[in-house]
């Protein structure tokens, strides 16, 4: 006996919507469950899902030349720094852009 397409594909959907059904079913009742032991043991949000906040490192931007100390940049400017051009203590300094700005390239390629 042979099935066709057809007939296989008309399967393959009723199965499909059975196990739709079954996985709702199941998440319903393991919800329920979760809700019924977390009034029962009066847990908080914080012990059913702990986390801990992200910690974001930041770069450090300027550096002090005699002293080797480093600043980010955020934050109350160390003494070594305060009143004095900072572009000076830049650990990365900005590259030279060498050639002409974009508007200047533009303007060349119209008229060409």
């Amino acid at each position: 006996m042979t099935t066709t397409l057809k007939d296989l594909l008309a399967q393959r959907a009723k199965l499909d919507a059975a196990i739709s059904e079954a996985r709702k079913e199941a998440a319903e009742e393991a919800l329920r469950k979760v809700h019924e032991l977390v009034a029962d043991y009066e847990f908080t949000v914080q012990q059913v899902f702990p986390w801990k906040p992200v910690v974001r490192k930041v770069a450090q931007k300027y550096r002090d030349e005699k002293s080797g100390a480093t600043w980010t940049g955020r934050g109350r400017a160390p003494g070594w720094i305060a009143g004095k051009n900072r572009d000076d203590f830049l650990i990365e300094r900005p590259k030279n852009l060498e050639g002409p700005f974009l508007a200047e390239m533009a303007a060349a390629s119209a008229r060409k």
